[in-house]
């Protein structure tokens, strides 16, 4: 295990900072760029070649879904690559080898982001994805709540996390081998719960709190250089409690998770667009601002493709 961790930050530190110093970067700042560019220009040759085509209307967006779940997974995990060490705070204390769980969750979470966006074993990907998110649920982000007598914040950080496990979970259920007659799968209706009821909490937050950026309300305040902050804070606020809601109580929930999943596109664009721009080198207040969000957007798009025409407009939905 000690040859592991020596062999990984060797790799870490040495190799990895010779790598981009041609370019002038730091390596934990270049490579997490390089691994999302890579991976969004995969997955959209991927999505407008094969399946766009097939897509009418307002379902043209959901294919994109899988892009902007499975893109930031990859620099998610490349992030734990080459800045390991503080990843591995996040380790629970009574888990041996920290910094060992650091690179592999990096290595898993590059390897589901890949089978996703290619569509290969994708359902195993995502179903393992899932679980590992709701792991990090249970061993680290609840604890913390214990610890820090149900903060708001990491309220949140736990219920964003529960977030993207259903996200995964929506996108395993909708490649499970069904008929029409075998109804829902069980992974898309817990999917439906796992995402419906963060966006519930999500909205509220927004409106108690519309200072701090909207959508996933961490601790980050909106600049106020961005226009019309506090509406966009109310706005998707309330798209968040109605959509959250619908999803819920399965009452026209393929719809409200398409919209929910637009409106969140939205803010990404004109909310954390700007602020991965002017905060491009730092990877904390820039890029995981944008890509955490994004995630969030493409949960809601799996989960309306996920959901069937029956199950979201027949009897008692």
């Amino acid at each position: 295990m000690q040859i592991l961790n020596d062999s990984f930050q060797l790799f870490s530190h040495a190799d990895l900072a010779a790598t981009v110093v041609a370019f002038g970067i730091p390596a934990d700042v270049f490579w997490p760029y390089f691994t999302g560019v890579v991976l969004l220009l995969i997955g959209l040759m991927k999505i407008i070649k094969d399946e766009l085509p097939q897509r009418h209307g307002l379902d043209k967006i959901l294919p994109f879904g899988r892009l902007f779940f499975a893109m930031p997974m990859g620099v998610f995990g490349t992030e734990h690559l080459v800045d390991a060490s503080d990843m591995a705070q996040a380790v629970p204390s009574w888990m041996p080898a920290h910094l060992f769980w650091a690179y592999l969750v990096g290595v898993a979470l590059i390897a589901a982001a890949l089978s996703i966006i290619l569509n290969k074993h994708a359902r195993l990907a995502a179903t393992l994805l899932g679980s590992m998110l709701l792991v990090f649920v249970a061993t680290i982000h609840i604890p913390n709540i214990v610890a820090q007598h149900g903060a708001r914040l990491f309220w949140t950080i736990a219920l964003r996390d529960t977030a993207f496990s259903g996200g995964a979970f929506a996108l395993a259920g909708s490649l499970s081998k069904r008929t029409p007659s075998d109804g829902t799968p069980w992974l898309v209706t817990l999917a439906r719960f796992f995402v419906g009821i963060p966006a519930i909490f999500f909205g509220v937050e927004d409106f108690l709190h519309p200072e701090i950026v909207p959508a996933i309300p961490l601790a980050r305040l909106t600049p106020t250089w961005i226009p019309g902050h506090l509406f966009w804070a109310y706005a998707s606020g309330a798209v968040l409690i109605v959509c959250g809601a619908c999803i819920v109580v399965n009452k026209k929930a393929r719809l409200a998770a398409t919209y929910l999943g637009i409106m969140i596109l939205i803010v990404v664009l004109f909310v954390y667009l700007p602020i991965l721009v002017a905060y491009a080198s730092s990877i904390a207040n820039g890029l995981n601002y944008f890509t955490d969000t994004l995630v969030l957007s493409g949960a809601a798009l799996l989960l309306a493709d996920a959901i069937s025409e029956r199950t979201s407009h027949g009897a008692g939905a």
